[in-house]
Formats: C-alpha cells, sequence, structure tokens
C-alpha cells in the first residue's frame, strides 16, 4: 500500500515528518507500507526555511487503496494563494481520492478548498478552526477533537496530533500490537478521538514506560483466548509474579486478570459482530461457556453479549 504525503508550499515539517516516521517504522517492522512524499514544487518549501529534495511530482492518479495524506503549512492563506498551493488544490480535486484520505492540521484547508470535506465531519488546529468553517461551509467542522474519522476521511488537529492519527491508521490497517510497537519506538502516548465511546482494551492502559509490562501485554494479547496463571506469565516477561502484580497495577491502574479479562471480552464481542452465537464466542474467548462469558461480560461491562 502507497502512503502518499502530499505537501504544501510552507509545509510545516512535523506535520509531516512525525505522520511518516510512524508509517516508516511500521513498514520496517513488516507492514506492507511504502511512504512516497510528492510535492507540487521540485524541492518542496518547509516552515523552517530549508527545502526538501527528491520528493515526487504530484502523481496523475491514485490507486484506490492508497492512503493519501496532506500536510498542513505555515501562513496558510498565503500558502492556498501560492501557484504551487493552487496546483496542489486543484490536483485534489482532479485526481480523484482513494477509498482513505487523510488531513494533518491545516492540510484539511486544501481539501476543503478542494470541496473533500463536503457533508464530512472533520476539524484542524484551534487556530484554524473558524477558518476551515469559511472554506467548507458544508462540511461539519468539530473544535477540541485530536482527530475525527467520517467515511474514509480522517482530519487532524494541529502537529503533534498528526502522530496520533498514524497511529490510529497503522491500527486500523495493519493491527493494534504494531500501533503499540511503533507508539513505544517512538516514545509517544497513545490517543484517540475524544469523541469516541471508549478506548479500544487492544491499545488502551498502553501508556507507560514499563518494559516488564509491556512484555506481559504483548503476550496478552497476542494470546488472549488462552489462560495465563500469573508464573507462566511472569516467567514470559522475565520477572517475578511479585514484580508483574505490583508494576502491572502501577502502570496500568488494573489488575492483570481485569486487563486480560478486557481482552477476553473484547475477542467475543468481535465473534459476535460476525455473527457467531454466545457459546461460539464464548469458545473463540477461550472462556469455556455462554455462562462463563454472561458472567464476565457483566463484570467488565454491566451489560450482557448481544443475543444472550
Amino acid at each position: 500500500m502507497n502512503v502518499w504525503f502530499a505537501l504544501p508550499p510552507n509545509v510545516v515539517l512535523l506535520d509531516f515528518a512525525g505522520p511518516a516516521e510512524a508509517f516508516r517504522i511500521a513498514a520496517q517492522r513488516g507492514a506492507p507500507f511504502q511512504v512516497r512524499v510528492a510535492a507540487a514544487e521540485e524541492k518542496a518549501s518547509t516552515s523552517l526555511g530549508i527545502h526538501l529534495g527528491g520528493v515526487e511530482p504530484l502523481p496523475p492518479a491514485l490507486d484506490p487503496d492508497d492512503l493519501l495524506i496532506v500536510c498542513g503549512a505555515t501562513n496558510d492563506l498565503d500558502a492556498l494563494a501560492s501557484r504551487p498551493g493552487r496546483a496542489l488544490v486543484r490536483w485534489l480535486r482532479e485526481v480523484g481520492t482513494p477509498r482513505r484520505f487523510a488531513c494533518v492540521c491545516a492540510g484539511a484547508l486544501f481539501a476543503a478548498r478542494a470541496g473533500l470535506l463536503d457533508g464530512r465531519r472533520c476539524t484542524s488546529h484551534h487556530s484554524e478552526i473558524e477558518l476551515l468553517r469559511r472554506e467548507a461551509p458544508r462540511a461539519h467542522v468539530l473544535d477540541s477533537r485530536v482527530f475525527v474519522e467520517d467515511r474514509g476521511c480522517y482530519s487532524s488537529a494541529g502537529i503533534t496530533a498528526g502522530i496520533d492519527l498514524a497511529l490510529y491508521l497503522i491500527a486500523e490497517l495493519a493491527s493494534p500490537q504494531l500501533s503499540v510497537e511503533v507508539a513505544r519506538h517512538m516514545v509517544v502516548y497513545l490517543r484517540r478521538a475524544p469523541d469516541d465511546p471508549a478506548l479500544s482494551p487492544w491499545l488502551n492502559a498502553r501508556n507507560h514506560m514499563n518494559d516488564g509490562v509491556h512484555r506481559a501485554q504483548d503476550v496478552l494479547t497476542r494470546a488472549a483466548q488462552e489462560d495465563w496463571p500469573l508464573p507462566r506469565l511472569a516467567a514470559r516477561a522475565h520477572v517475578s509474579v511479585r514484580t508483574l502484580t505490583r508494576h502491572f497495577r502501577e502502570a496500568t491502574g488494573l489488575s492483570v486478570r481485569d486487563y486480560h479479562a478486557r481482552l477476553r471480552v473484547a475477542l467475543a464481542r468481535q465473534a459476535l459482530d460476525s455473527g457467531c452465537s454466545v457459546e461460539a464466542a464464548a469458545t473463540l474467548a477461550g472462556v469455556g461457556s455462554a455462562r462463563q462469558l454472561r458472567r464476565l461480560w457483566r463484570e467488565q461491562t454491566g451489560t450482557t453479549p448481544r443475543g444472550a
């Protein structure tokens, strides 16, 4: 899968470099991503006054499976009015967007001017919200959001929020576990959009720097359907049982049992959503019986599984 970064004139370097590094690290770890960089300028101008060489021309077409990411610019009105800015807007309007496209920070302004945000929920940097509303009067512009997703269109708030969006896309397009690994490598927190109803159990409780606890969580997420007695899990994490139980709660706010239970409920939920019976979902989650699944589900969510 090509991950195209479209650079406007005076691109904010962190809008580009942060998400691009996240996808590069994911590709290095086996994800099917190829990072490609294009601009209307032969050498892309940047927010720091330096120029980036080696960028490709804006391609004449995009594959439907490509991911397009439009980065933001400084002095956005001047950037929009410039020759390369107008060329980028024209290209966005004419090339046709792939199934997934994203805007980092003021990149949403270029997409808005091209008409790509009409009828969609979107966001941008807090200082750009009113301008985005003027540029996209038919869009539903939201403020106070880290990022927003609407039918394959993703938009983020300013600068470092582009990294949050990239991690979310890596989880969606590759795997949540890989997103966790990339976040750990980049030493950043995993966040999701504030309007999401809940954090994914596969990503939640990973915002810490305890390697032993991360190793235990990696084991659990890769085989949540298995039983993991504390001695076995501690051995896989290369720590003592006492250290694991103490550090796990300190790092995550959860006991090992509760964390594992949440993962099993998530497995069961996926099975139910795919059409499985409660009994089959219980088996796939490794909890033994529908009765045990109902009890575990109630403990973790306060409700009962659909179809129970």
